[in-house]
């Protein structure tokens, strides 16, 4: 059922049908000295700007701090990582901008300013705007001397932004568009130099287009008007107002790409931003980990310290384990991204094009991180208060902000259902395209539940031999349920939302318990063993955990749709397909956590 592939055509969601071999991944172990040194320079950023300044940043009345902040990132390059080189950018690859993401993902309100400007601001002219534009645009948002800001979002039109109603009008004179309509939730909306809108053009005759087209407009075209920052739950330091354009005119020559092409700019732009948010919570996560276990060596209960506590230990581990997993699958899927726009690149593909395709093939794996990470972060957080007790719930005390700021995540770029419902809407319609090959498989499994389990217990001698045919199993796990839902609920199955979660949850669980393995297994080939036993316990505990959910997750999704036999029978496949030899969760899990309360740091 399984085959190993090279790298470079490596397609998104064939994690599913394919076995990865570790030589394939990209881990965070192997980033250049230079890239380490770009990941230090945004630390140091934080340590000298943003962290002294928390209070400030949240309690500013005006956008000017931000901006200002904004100014001397720019100095220092930080917001043209992912602008070409020819445009006064870095043009760094996917993979470094994905690590400037992750360390400034620790800046709080701060950060959402940064990755608003430098990807969904930014972006959409990198990938989709002609010569013209970029010549103009991009060298002043490269350097910081313009802000941009993403308007899409809209009162009636958030999940489904298609549905905007925000119109362009073509002026009599054929020089301009007239833009009229409101926009809400946009970020650096009160400091922008310049707007991404979306807008669907209206002819004239009453007719107005069914696909968003999108502009560039600069504030200084007038016509913009805007309501007074927004009152947040979180990031209160992030600029975030309505905007509303009245008779906006923008010039012709600032339709960005071409008309009707503005919802797939906005969904690819989404791709981007997705697997971005996700690196960035595990930004967050690791810091929020640095103060837990700070705190947890300073403050005693019962006369001795709460990090000699095992319930203490538990929580501490179990925040690294996922933050390193989360963290392992994030840049496995950038790198699998930066090697399909290299390959495109080498068979002609223009750099815009290529980047543009390597996103839209691995918008699955996008999709999941944003899932992931954002659940890892909303999870350490929470434990985070937990472990610092009643100062947790202190506004004096870190985990104040770092709950707070936290919970927007699963909201940002899509709300996770909508990406869980995404994950497994883009991987059926692949299959039905004849572009991944799942059926087939699927319906191997279907038969091998059928048969007499094979009870034999001899595994090759080689490394993780054991927990990849755990793998493998998980994997047919997958493929039993989703073949069995497809098949008994054809065409309704979109509307089972629930199933399509349940099955979501099953292939996020399967890649990332898949892609720490292999992390963990590449750094044994050059290290040897014994050198990462830690990394080992993160592995298993990790895989343990997960064949565990998508135990839960498939038991739910087959109890939504199965009946009679045909449920048992899918349901013994299910026990047989999530077998796992035991392990002592606990111990593993406090020489994990033994070895951070040393270092009194997250040390992975």
């Amino acid at each position: 059922m399984i085959a190993t592939d090279h790298k470079a055509s490596i397609k998104g969601g064939e994690f599913l049908i394919k076995e990865t071999d570790a030589s394939q991944v990209f881990i965070p172990e192997e980033f250049s000295e230079e890239q380490q040194m770009i990941a230090a320079t945004c630390r140091e950023f934080l340590e000298r700007e943003i962290w002294p300044r928390l209070d400030e940043i949240d309690q500013a009345k005006s956008p000017e701090l931000i901006a200002s902040l904004m100014d001397k990132a720019g100095e220092l390059g930080l917001l043209g990582t992912s602008v070409p080189e020819e445009y006064g950018g870095f043009g760094m690859s996917f993979n470094t901008s994905m690590l400037v993401t992750e360390v400034t993902g620790a800046g709080h309100s701060f950060s959402v300013a940064l990755s608003a400007h430098t990807g969904i601001g930014t972006l959409p002219i990198v990938y989709y705007g002609n010569e013209e534009q970029k010549a103009k645009y991009l060298p002043k948002l490269a350097t910081g001397e313009w802000k941009a800001a993403y308007c899409l979002t809209e009162p009636d039109s958030g999940s489904d932004a298609n549905s905007g109603k925000t119109k362009a009008k073509l002026s009599e004179d054929g020089k301009h568009y007239v833009i009229n309509g409101q926009k809400m939730w946009i970020t650096n909306g009160g400091f922008a130099d310049l707007y991404i809108v979306f807008a669907k053009i209206d002819d004239g005759s009453g007719q107005v287009d069914k696909n968003l087209s999108a502009f560039l407009v600069e504030k200084s075209f007038g016509g913009i008007t805007m309501n007074e920052p927004e009152h947040k739950m979180g990031i209160k330091g992030s600029d975030t107002r309505q905007i509303f354009f009245n008779d906006c005119q923008v010039p012709v020559e600032n339709l960005l790409s071409t008309r009707g092409n503005g919802f797939k700019i906005a969904v690819n732009i989404l791709n981007v931003g997705r697997i971005k948010l996700g690196v960035a919570a595990v930004g967050g996560a690791k810091e929020v980990i640095n103060n837990a276990i700070r705190y947890a060596n300073e403050r005693k209960q019962f006369g001795t310290l709460i990090s000699s506590f095992g319930a203490i230990k538990h929580k501490l581990a179990e925040m690294a384990v996922k933050v390193y997993a989360c963290e392992t699958a994030c840049y496995r899927a950038g790198q699998n991204i930066d090697d399909l726009i290299e390959s495109l690149k080498a068979s002609g593909t223009s750099d815009a094009d290529a980047k543009l395709k390597a996103l839209e093939q691995f918008a699955i794996e996008c999709a999941m991180m944003k899932v992931h990470g954002s659940e890892v972060l909303n999870y350490v957080v929470d434990e985070g208060v937990q472990v610092y007790g009643g100062m947790g719930y202190s506004a004096d005390a870190p985990m104040d902000r770092a709950y707070r700021d936290a919970r927007i995540n699963r909201i940002f770029e899509g709300t996770n259902e909508i990406n869980r419902m995404l994950t497994v809407d883009m991987i059926l319609k692949r299959t039905m395209k004849g572009e991944l090959d799942l059926m087939g498989p699927a319906m191997a499994v279907s038969k091998e539940i059928m048969s007499i389990p094979d009870f034999s217990t001899e595994e090759e001698e080689v490394l993780f031999a054991a927990e990849k045919k755990v793998l493998r199993n998980l994997k047919k796990a997958i493929l039993m349920v989703a073949g069995a839902a497809v098949q008994k609920l054809m065409m309704k199955l979109s509307d089972e939302q629930e199933i399509l979660m349940n099955l979501a949850d099953m292939m996020i669980e399967v890649y990332v318990a898949e892609s720490v393995l292999l992390r963990v297994e590449k750094q044994i080939a050059s290290k040897g063993e014994s050198a990462m036993t830690l990394q080992k316990d993160l592995a298993l505990v990790y895989l343990h955990e997960a064949v565990e959910k998508i135990n839960n997750a498939g038991r739910s999704a087959i109890l939504s749709f199965a009946e009679s036999d045909e449920m048992r029978v899918m349901l013994m496949g299910l026990k047989r397909f999530t077998k796992i030899d035991p392990l002592n969760l606990k111990d593993t899990r406090r020489r994990i956590a033994d070895a951070m309360i040393a270092e009194n740091k997250y040390i992975f």
